[in-house]
């Protein structure tokens, strides 16, 4: 989060050299407001949030007792309950077909269901930064954001007391604000459509962790009062500080998600012994991968879609297949699915996203100062906000990054699908493979209830992954080896 400040900064250095002056300094407006209203709409929101509790309570009860739209299982890939063992392979496909089969099926696989979820899942999407941005707004112009800065300033004089409980207070209400839309995208839809295996009642549970843990986090880490204390003291420059501190930030959270905040919400084991995982660190080994590196997870809990993914760096670098993927894919779908992840590790993927974003960070930086420094300026007498260096400006803030990435994403979601695409090169050079991974891509959409071919402008704003259609092609056309051409990445050339 960043901004910066010309015109404001007369206000910032207004707010560090006095004493602090009390809540009816920030807010002379609010004072005058008689408390009568403010208990009848304090009443009316406290009476609304019951009553929608109370709905979600109903309504989630019934989607988990039994879904209208059934689980997807493809007759040929039956799912394994979830307490049986994920990595007892099943056995290989033997015959192989064609490309317009593969490329039939996946788009005989997108049925009426799966379009309806397709469709709400982009409608979804799209709202929800846009949803977040106007809970910001409300913060801002209800001059709750204010309040919350008047709480903050009179619990404690250091700005480490005073930015912990003003960012506790207003993830607070951001959580309940977005509670609703949260809970039927995460919630509702994905019981609806036969998606999800978790109860409401762990649904919460998640949610809540992820609130304390934001928290608790930052006050054991205190980088958002550095980050304020830069503002204040550098109201020209602290954009510049702060894009110059990206890296040491990204790299310490790529370093410890996996070992810190994954395992808040699933259960992680290395593969156990069995055939299949002998053939992945046979793969693993032919990929230069330590096997220590190869973790399932527990999905099966909380989802019955499939995936699996490649995070952290380093020691905490790891590929991990989630188990809903063990128990659904044929042996030589999950090699390929491995020599995937596989790519992305081998290929320094994580890395270059970090670098690519920590050189980006001073652009965005840049564009979030001025746009907030403009928004202050122009509303922040209605905000009750002294200067960009206020507390009560934070909620700009973050819609103000929130709008900068926004028009960054279509950029970021094309440098994610080449990475996805090197990614598949790679796992077909390393396997040979290429049925399976077609085999595969069909059944991430037939799990997934993924559209295979989206319009290109869904495409460019929502996905980073190329389209399921055109991953079966390019996996059934792309064979070096078989017109004696050089691979790209397997085997590596050598110095």
């Amino acid at each position: 989060m960043t901004r910066r400040s010309d015109p404001l900064t007369r206000c910032g250095r207004e707010t560090r050299d006095r004493p602090h002056a009390g809540p009816s300094r920030y807010l002379p407006s609010l004072r005058a407001r008689p408390s009568r209203d403010r208990v009848r709409r304090g009443a009316v929101s406290l009476a609304l949030w019951a009553l929608m509790l109370a709905v979600m309570l109903v309504t989630g009860r019934a989607a988990a007792q039994g879904a209208p739209v059934a689980p997807v299982t493809p007759a040929s890939h039956s799912a394994a309950p979830a307490e049986t063992t994920a990595h007892v392979p099943v056995p290989t496909t033997p015959a192989h077909v064609t490309l317009q089969d593969h490329l039939a099926e996946a788009y005989a696989s997108f049925t009426p269901v799966n379009r309806s979820y397709s469709r709400v899942r982009v409608a979804l999407r799209l709202l929800e930064p846009w949803y977040g941005v106007l809970a910001g707004l409300f913060l801002l112009f209800s001059r709750l954001s204010a309040r919350f800065r008047d709480v903050a300033h009179g619990l404690g004089r250091r700005l480490y007391v005073r930015v912990l409980v003003y960012f506790a207070l207003y993830s607070l209400a951001m959580f309940l604000i977005e509670l609703p839309l949260a809970w039927y995208q995460e919630f509702a839809v994905e019981h609806q459509y036969g998606l999800s295996t978790q109860s409401l009642h762990g649904w919460l549970g998640d949610s809540l962790k992820t609130l304390v843990f934001s928290i608790v986090a930052f006050g054991a880490v205190p980088l958002l009062a550095l980050a304020w204390s830069t503002l204040e003291r550098s109201p020209r420059r602290w954009w510049l500080w702060l894009a110059a501190g990206t890296l040491p930030v990204m790299l310490a959270a790529v370093l410890l998600q996996p070992l810190v905040f994954d395992p808040l919400f699933h259960r992680f084991t290395p593969l156990p012994d069995s055939p299949l995982r002998r053939e992945i660190l046979d793969l693993a080994a032919r990929a230069g991968i330590p096997s220590r590196h190869v973790y399932e997870v527990d999905m099966s809990a909380t989802t019955r879609k499939l995936n699996a993914y490649v995070n952290g760096f380093g020691a905490s670098q790891r590929i991990v297949l989630w188990d809903t993927t063990l128990q659904r894919m044929h042996t030589d779908e999950i090699l390929f699915v491995m020599a995937h992840e596989m790519g992305h590790y081998v290929l320094g993927h994580v890395w270059r996203f970090v670098l690519f974003l920590s050189a980006g960070a001073f652009l965005v930086f840049f564009l979030v100062a001025r746009l907030h420094e403009a928004a202050v300026r122009r509303f922040g007498a209605l905000w009750s906000a002294t200067g960009p260096a206020d507390l009560a400006a934070m909620p700009m803030l973050v819609i103000a990054l929130t709008v900068v990435m926004l028009a960054a994403t279509p950029v970021l979601n094309a440098l994610s699908r080449s990475t996805e695409h090197d990614a598949d090169i790679f796992g077909l050079e390393l396997t040979h493979a290429n049925d399976a991974a077609a085999r595969a891509f069909l059944q991430l959409a037939e799990g997934n209830r993924s559209d295979p071919d989206p319009p290109r402008w869904i495409l460019t704003l929502l996905y980073d992954h190329p389209s399921l259609a055109d991953r079966i092609r390019f996996a059934e056309s792309y064979r070096p080896w078989e017109r004696g051409e050089a691979p790209r990445f397997y085997p590596p050339k050598p110095h």
